[in-house]
């Protein structure tokens, strides 16, 4: 596949005509803006102009493996989007920020809370001038609370939101999954905030209201991360049970983990009960198959390493292709464990568009995560490389109202 021309996507999309002005940094703020701008939304991310010791922009274009100076990761946070430089400690570029929001439908910032109203761009402020204004805030802990004021990273949030005390080996200290998923689930909330504001405002359209009414949407990283932790809370509040760290088990659930094999390893998620004889008998373990107490789900978690000692023997004697081949002919969800170099040499991920090749501006070839979710009417595209810091400054500006 060759590297893409950056030409218009061959439908409309569903977010087209819609207008975001992005003033966050770094990773939840600005991967929402991303998430936005694949499907069709105008965004315009507003970056801080070089000062004294520093290059200026926003500090993910420095962060990990640069090719000439920039982040490689640029090409996907920043992608289809333009990119404006203002500074917004000056009088003259808040008033400028100001009126770019005036014309937006959706703003997005993830400053520590009372910084936007410290520079009189809080919501109270827009919205009074723009009553259509959804405004995205992503935070540490939220824009209330006695935690507000506390600086909150990814890391802090996954913490306190329960994940990370899970994610480790039994009696080991916990670790990190290795990409800030705190960020990413909170800009998942906020996109999904954004939708339901948008829904919320079509329905409040009056004549005294011709946009509808706006918003504000307030994420928490903590929050955004202990959504997703399923039966933690209520485990612990029906029955004092505090869920314990399992390693690559899932407590409660089995089989479901990760095996060594001859020359690698594997996950297999053998705990729906058909699942599990097809697994057993493909292992040529028909005696635990056949056992009634293994038949549904409580009686295998109490034999859990039993099932987890024979499936391992099993894979401990065969490579990672042949184990892949006998659970997967037996339709056992099984599957490897990836690494880069698997992640770009696997054809289900070119077959589906997940790659994606795209050029910088200095001829570069990046090759990149493609969209999700795919739309079949309105499918979301890559249409711009991630913009030069400024690049778009004069372009922008321009269409201002005098």
């Amino acid at each position: 596949m060759s590297p893409l021309p950056f030409s218009a996507p061959p439908s409309p999309q569903a977010l087209a005509g819609l207008r975001v002005i992005e003033l966050g940094q770094l990773i939840a703020g600005p991967f929402a803006g991303k998430t936005l701008a694949d499907f069709g939304a105008e965004v315009i991310k507003v970056e801080p102009p070089p000062a004294e010791g520093t290059a200026g922009g926003d500090p993910l274009r420095q962060w990990r493996m640069l090719h000439n100076g920039t982040s490689v990761w640029w090409q996907v946070q920043s992608r289809n989007k333009q990119s404006v430089v203002l500074d917004l400690r000056t009088p003259e570029g808040r008033d400028t920020v100001a009126r770019l929001i005036d014309e937006a439908d959706v703003v997005i910032e993830n400053f520590k809370p009372g910084t936007m109203e410290k520079w009189g761009l809080g919501y109270d402020a827009l919205s009074a001038r723009n009553p259509g204004l959804i405004m995205l805030r992503i935070s540490g802990y939220g824009q209330t609370g006695p935690y507000k004021d506390r600086p909150g990273f990814a890391v802090v949030g996954e913490a306190m939101g329960g994940m990370r005390y899970l994610n480790a080996e039994p009696g080991r200290i916990p670790v990190r999954a290795g990409v800030s998923l705190g960020d990413t689930l909170a800009a998942l909330h906020g996109v999904i905030g954004i939708l339901l504001a948008l829904q919320a405002r079509h329905a409040s359209v009056t004549p005294e209201a011709p946009k509808g009414r706006g918003q504000v949407i307030d994420v928490a990283l903590y929050e955004a991360v202990f959504n997703c932790m399923e039966s933690l809370l209520p485990e612990y509040s029906a029955f004092g049970a505090v869920r314990q760290p399992a390693g690559s088990a899932l407590p409660g659930i089995a089989p479901s983990n990760a095996y060594a094999c001859a020359d690698g390893m594997v996950v297999i998620g053998g705990n729906g009960d058909s699942i599990f004889k097809r697994l057993m008998i493909a292992i040529g373990r028909d005696d635990l198959a056949t056992d009634p107490e293994l038949a549904s789900n409580p009686g295998r978690v109490k034999r859990v390493a039993e099932i987890d000692a024979a499936i391992g023997a099993w894979t401990g004697a065969r490579a990672v292709s042949q184990v892949l081949d006998v659970l997967n002919a037996a339709s056992v969800p099984v599957g490897r464990i990836y690494t880069a170099q698997d992640i770009a040499e696997d054809p289900h991920y070119r077959a589906r568009e997940m790659i994606v090749p795209v050029t910088t501006h200095d001829g570069l070839t990046v090759e990149v995560p493609g969209i999700v979710p795919k739309l079949s009417r309105t499918p979301g595209a890559i249409q711009r490389r991630g913009p030069l810091l400024g690049e778009d400054t004069e372009a922008v500006l321009s269409r201002l109202k005098k």
